[in-house]
């Protein structure tokens, strides 16, 4: 597309295609996750705390795509139902790192499955080997727009 170009009809728009399937996705997570009484950033929390314990409430906003104000909202509300723990103070900084509690495991495991389930549905339709070239061609979607040094 050369400068000036329109973007054209929008079926054959990547962009809005794809924020077409990431609004699919969420809507169907959004309803999966609600028996759990969970949202869409406090399960992402969950899931990125299991993998990465210990990180900073700014870490997991970046990791969650929530801003530092939501993050907090959503670890407090963790915090609350006895998910997730924060020290009363920091270590050492103003950082005050979080860890999934035994319940906050339980509560994942549960999580975890259902948003799995809706991911095999939404891939149901692409081959073992279709679904690996979607997840790298993505990828590559994404270091192609990543800001480069």
């Amino acid at each position: 597309m050369g400068q000036g170009e329109m973007v054209g009809p929008l079926d054959k728009a990547v962009g809005y295609t794809l924020k077409r399937a990431a609004v699919a996705l969420r809507t169907a997570m959004d309803a999966a996750l609600r028996p759990l009484d969970l949202t869409v950033p406090q399960y992402s929390c969950l899931e990125v705390l299991s993998q990465q314990p210990g990180l900073s409430n700014a870490e997991l906003a970046r990791a969650v795509f929530v801003t530092r104000q939501s993050m907090n909202l959503v670890l407090r509300g963790l915090q609350d139902r006895g998910l997730v723990t924060r020290p009363a103070t920091a270590p050492h900084g103003r950082a005050l790192p979080s860890e999934l509690t035994v319940a906050g495991r339980a509560q994942l495991r549960a999580a975890s499955s259902v948003v799995r389930a809706v991911e095999q549905r939404m891939l149901t339709p692409f081959s073992t080997a279709q679904q690996d070239r979607l997840l790298h061609d993505l990828a590559v979607c994404v270091d192609a727009l990543a800001p480069h040094d």
